[in-house]
């Protein structure tokens, strides 16, 4: 396992992360004790960052990655949860005030067992106001760090653009780390545009979803998946392709995430430790370059 500089955090954290959405069930029902088996497989493995958002099965993720951290030393991991996106009786809910997210790393730590948080994110900044984010949701956290609650504090979108404004309207090193998703893989490369704007500033950069979200395998996407129908078909025939090759696409786009050094750690997630353990083979190997 490769280990890379997070920013000016003086963090080094796994060239690939656990993303523990699938433990909220987020693409699929699972069970319960392998997710946990796969958190303890992924620490086993040499991954020492762990994500996850009290959004992610409402409340649900938080709560079954803190019944395994309970068996995990704390010197094994680092860990990154978010504030300002939830869910309530089924329902998304936004709340970016400064009560709202110093309660929520709170009720983050209760929820995963532990007394400090290494990186605390705003989570999809896109759904709030920037200005709001700005001048009272990062201040917040900046106080919670100041206090010792949290190490570190970042943002997350999926719109790079809005990542880019909020740092640049924040004093510098307010914002130390991002947050980003689907903009680095095989269909989508838009992250690296960005990368000299991130390091100018010092910040640290971590991509997710190396599979897009579904798109890049041969499962296919889940019902909710935003893609343009005309993508999703694009990558079904990739996916078709590859296995005709003998070459599984989820390997192809494992192989394909983690080539680029300047971003730090790319996030996957899984309940199953054997699909863990495989995608840790995959980047074990230079990817297949008549197929990229």
């Amino acid at each position: 396992m490769k280990y890379k500089e997070l920013g000016n955090t003086g963090l080094k954290i796994s060239e690939i992360g656990y993303g523990a959405s699938s433990l909220g069930g987020v693409f699929h029902s699972f069970d319960e004790g392998r997710g946990i088996d796969s958190v303890f497989a992924a620490i086993d493995a040499g991954i020492n960052f762990i994500d996850v958002s009290p959004y992610y099965g409402h409340y649900k993720a938080e709560t079954v990655l803190g019944k395994a951290l309970k068996q995990i030393p704390r010197d094994k991991y680092y860990l990154s949860t978010k504030v300002g996106r939830y869910g309530e009786d089924g329902k998304n809910t936004w709340d970016y005030s400064a009560e709202r997210v110093t309660r929520s790393v709170y009720e983050s730590m209760e929820r995963l067992n532990i007394d400090f948080i290494d990186i605390i994110n705003v989570h999809d900044v896109e759904f709030a106001d920037l200005n709001q984010i700005v001048d009272e949701t990062l201040p917040a956290l900046v106080a919670l760090k100041d206090k010792g609650v949290v190490g570190h504090v970042g943002i997350t979108d999926l719109q790079l653009e809005n990542l880019k404004w909020v740092i640049e309207h924040t004093p510098k090193g307010t914002v130390e780390s991002v947050l980003n998703f689907c903009h680095y893989c095989l269909n989508d490369d838009k992250l690296v545009d960005f990368l000299d704007f991130f390091e100018e500033n010092g910040v640290g950069v971590i991509s997710a979803s190396p599979f897009s979200m579904g798109l890049l395998t041969e499962r296919g996407v889940p019902e909710w998946h935003p893609a343009p129908k005309a993508l999703v078909e694009a990558c079904v025939k990739a996916a078709e392709h590859c296995k005709a090759k003998g070459y599984p696409i989820e390997k192809l786009a494992m192989q394909f995430s983690i080539q680029n050094d300047r971003i730090a750690s790319t996030l996957f997630s899984t309940t199953r430790p054997e699909n863990l353990l495989k995608n840790i083979e995959y980047i074990k190997e230079p990817a297949d370059e008549q197929l990229v």
